[in-house]
């Protein structure tokens, strides 16, 4: 699993690997979640270029993993434990 952060701009974002599920965290400046989310092999981009300016946020995390399953099961988890502003399900 290879883990990358980036500015939260178009252009970052479309220089993300798009090539397995990954699990997303849209941060404010001070680190804080926003959102976490995930997207399938192949829509990690367009899922994030969906959020942009719906979603504040400074920096983007991305986690990639070998499955989706996999990246929902620690969605799940980090949602419950850091409880992010814009994040309705799974609180």
């Amino acid at each position: 699993m290879a883990t990358k952060k980036i500015n939260y701009s178009i252009s970052e974002i479309k220089s993300l690997p798009n090539n397995k599920p990954i699990m997303y965290t849209i941060q404010t400046a001070s680190g804080r979640e926003n959102y976490i989310g995930i997207a399938k092999k192949g829509r990690g981009q367009d899922r994030l270029i969906e959020h942009y300016g719906n979603i504040p946020g400074a920096k983007i995390k991305i986690e990639q993993f070998g499955s989706i399953k996999d990246a929902q099961a620690k969605e799940g988890r980090m949602i419950k434990k850091n409880q992010p502003k814009y994040n309705k399900q799974g609180k």
